[in-house]
């Protein structure tokens, strides 16, 4: 039993300095893991289209243009 907890825990211990050695390699060569493996997942993913319903575009629509409106009306007040 002592047996199998020492060994859980030298991998433990080796999964870290794994960890570190694999750092400083991604370190040296500049890129960032999450990113290759952000590749390699979207290649399995089947690409689908986004869609936004059209109550929420007129609300994005009518947000948007009361933004501007105000913006406008705020710029014309300062130039007066």
């Amino acid at each position: 039993m002592d047996i199998l907890t020492a060994l859980k825990q030298e991998r433990t211990r080796l999964q870290g300095q794994l960890r570190g050695v694999e750092g400083a390699i991604v370190a040296l060569n500049g890129s960032h893991p999450a990113v290759s493996r952000a590749k390699i997942a979207s290649h399995n993913r089947v690409n689908r289209k986004r869609t936004m319903s059209a109550e929420g575009r007129a609300r994005i629509s009518k947000l948007t243009k009361a933004r501007w409106a105000k913006f406008r009306a705020e710029k014309a007040k300062k130039s007066k």
